[in-house]
């Protein structure tokens, strides 16, 4: 991910727009349009990661201030000792990207409700004693810290923020403290603490309120490992959970893409592709989001007919503006073409002939297609109400799972689901009903012009009769039980005879409760909201508009293989600059390529060991040719300085990327690392 932010600044660029399409008619709409759905999604994704942490922060709040305010009462050295330096240990799991952002919304807090003086340390700036208090001192004063005494002119000088120079050491920082400040304010410090450190710091607790916030990626017991007992019994620690990175992008799925409020979707490998990257990468919520902005970008340079991806409200591009390109663009869509053939001979050619009434239905497949994503997403959180609650799951636990299933294809002739109809008739009334109340309050929040209230209304109706059902079933049962204490009185042989048969013919032909006719009716018609709402998107026309789907893309931009890049880039630099003059066949290198792929080419054809002179002279072959010197002259294939010291650096290059390395068998030779070769 080092690359992605350069990458996407490239990408969020109009001008990148205008090159990367043969129309370039809508461009500056698509750009227009993405740049409004990058800005959204990033919004919703700092507002949603904000509530997520609102809980864990205010429990750091509270933690500080009860802190603070225990200092400043006289009782203070009965409830802790003078010694003790109170410490917050912070569980934020292994999402190492996202922590940045946790800790800097936690300062920005302390800062505005707590104490001024907070400063943010990481673990690798905590090395040695001298660089963390210095890295400290300079945060909390706002100065310049020096170390040594001979660095503190050079100090001075580089500095940006010189106010003053001072020397490293908590003396200093208390004198700083005690001048600041003449009530019991604490200063706060995030970060990793040494034993020496710790050590040092207790020692002055009595005139600097010290407030520890330890960040922690896997178990709290790595402050006992890191610390010894004489140094962690100075710590008075108290824990804090915060949610897991899975609940966390379970979160973000939930409410930024399974949602019909932002217009552009992902297909099932493209969503595939990024949470695999999250599971087996870096458990990055942070880097999720990035691989789906990535996405997003891709979508509107690569797709014309993204300029359709918007609401009617919001539309920024009027379907009756499409060119004559971009209306041929929509006849080659697979689901436009599979639309056609289903409609009558003549309707068929006015669609691939007619340009204004391709136009007006294009207008109402676009309104069509949002219509699905209203109703969609509520008929899919119902069905996952109904089925994560089974045992073993046979849907998924989790939402995205289900939603994968469903983008792939029909997801009522899975086994899973016809499993899943099963156990839920099994469901006992009580659990039913709560159930059921729950996809009525899903419904009921989605009401909008785009859904109908019918299927919520339809809903509460079951509720209602399956409550009802209860004195019907009681009465039905009373009625199975009294032929059977009729038959307690029968003491006729010919009689008990008959009745034995009549009570085994209406065995045969028993007839269901009202409850069991109610259930049964119920997912009935949750089977039909099924199949109605959630096919899959390609049986939209015209979903390519919405959709990306080239998982290839996101999977070669997110999973990086350096190597394989490099060595692309060296045998076929055409690929990555695009000059014309490095055009080549069958694999062959132009020899007006940079020096480094002519020397790289040169090697691929030596084994082993490769000898410096040959491999000189055969570069100075090619670039003399490349020069257009006469290979008949007197001086064609002599090296000057100038070729010589480009040669070097080239070799010097390839040594450096990891191709060849100096030998100790031949000191004119180097040996190569690549496989293959003469």
């Amino acid at each position: 991910f080092s690359g992605i932010k350069l990458l996407m600044s490239f990408f969020a660029t109009e001008s990148y727009f205008v090159q990367g399409c043969e129309d370039a008619e809508s461009s500056e709409t698509r750009f227009r349009l993405c740049q409004e759905l990058w800005d959204k999604i990033k919004t919703d994704t700092e507002v949603l990661q904000d509530e997520l942490n609102r809980k864990i922060l205010d429990s750091l709040l509270d933690f500080t201030r009860k802190c603070s305010s225990t200092r400043q009462n006289s009782d203070w050295a009965s409830q802790m000792r003078a010694s003790e330096i109170p410490t917050a240990a912070l569980m934020l799991g292994v999402n190492i990207p996202d922590h940045d952002m946790t800790f800097q919304s936690l300062s920005d807090m302390l800062k505005q409700s707590v104490s001024p003086h907070v400063a943010s340390v990481q673990a690798k700036e905590c090395g040695a004693l001298k660089h963390l208090m210095k890295k400290v001192l300079e945060r909390l004063m706002d100065t310049v810290v020096v170390v040594d005494d001979e660095d503190e002119e050079e100090n001075v000088e580089t500095s940006p923020r010189v106010h003053r120079s001072v020397h490293c050491s908590l003396g200093i920082l208390c004198d700083w403290y005690a001048a600041r400040t003449k009530v019991g304010a604490q200063t706060t410090v995030a970060g990793q603490v040494s034993a020496k450190q710790t050590l040092l710091h207790s020692q002055y607790i009595d005139r600097l309120p010290l407030t520890f916030i330890f960040g922690i990626a896997t178990s709290p017991s790595t402050i006992q490992h890191m610390l010894p007992h004489s140094v962690s019994s100075l710590l008075c620690i108290e824990l804090f959970q915060s949610l897991s990175c899975t609940q966390h992008l379970a979160t973000v799925i939930d409410k930024l893409i399974l949602t019909s409020h932002i217009a552009f979707k992902l297909n099932g490998k493209v969503m595939q592709v990024l949470i695999g990257v999250f599971l087996y990468h870096d458990f990055s919520v942070r880097n999720f989001i990035k691989g789906l902005q990535l996405a997003l970008l891709e979508h509107f340079h690569s797709q014309p007919l993204s300029v359709l991806c918007c609401k009617k409200k919001k539309a920024l591009f009027n379907v009756t503006q499409l060119s004559k390109p971009n209306l041929d663009r929509i006849r080659q869509l697979p689901s436009f073409k599979r639309y056609v053939e289903k409609q009558e001979a003549q309707e068929q050619v006015n669609l691939m002939t007619d340009d204004s009434h391709l136009k007006e239905l294009c207008q109402q497949l676009i309104k069509d297609l949002h219509k699905y994503h209203k109703n969609y997403y509520p008929i899919l959180r119902c069905l996952h109400t109904l089925t994560s609650s089974l045992p073993r799951y046979p849907l998924g636990k989790q939402i995205r799972e289900l939603h994968l299933i469903c983008l792939a294809n029909s997801v009522w002739e899975n086994e899973d689901y016809q499993s899943a109809m099963k156990l839920v008739k099994m469901l006992a009334k009580g659990e039913l009903v709560s159930l059921l109340q729950k996809c009525v309050e899903i419904l009921q929040l989605s009401k909008s012009k785009k859904m109908s209230p019918v299927p919520s209304f339809q809903m509460y109706k079951f509720l209602s009769c399956i409550s009802a059902a209860t004195e019907m079933t009681t009465t039905v049962e009373a009625s199975i039980a009294s032929p059977i204490k009729n038959l307690r009185k029968k003491t006729d042989l010919f009689q008990l005879q008959k009745t034995l048969l009549e009570m085994n013919e209406s065995r045969r032909a028993k007839r269901l409760s009202p409850f069991e006719n109610l259930r049964n009716e119920a997912l009935k018609f949750i089977d039909n909201l099924v199949k109605s709402h959630l096919s899959p998107p390609e049986s939209q026309p015209l979903y390519e508009v919405c959709y990306y789907s080239s998982s290839a893309t996101v999977r070669r931009h997110l999973n990086a293989t350096p190597r394989t890049s490099i060595q692309a880039a060296l045998s076929n630099p055409y690929h990555y600059l695009q000059n014309d003059s490095l055009k080549s066949e069958d694999g062959t290198v132009s020899n007006a390529a940079p020096d480094i792929c002519i020397a790289y080419k040169l090697h691929l054809e030596c084994g082993r060991l490769i000898n410096l002179y040959d491999w000189l002279e055969a570069y100075s072959t090619v670039v003399l040719a490349a020069e257009g010197n006469d290979p008949d002259s007197e001086h064609f294939g002599k090296v000057d300085e100038v070729k010589h010291a480009r040669f070097i650096r080239a070799v010097s290059e390839l040594e450096f990327l990891g191709f060849i390395k100096s030998t100790k068998q031949k000191t004119d030779h180097v040996a190569r690392l690549t496989w293959g070769g003469c």
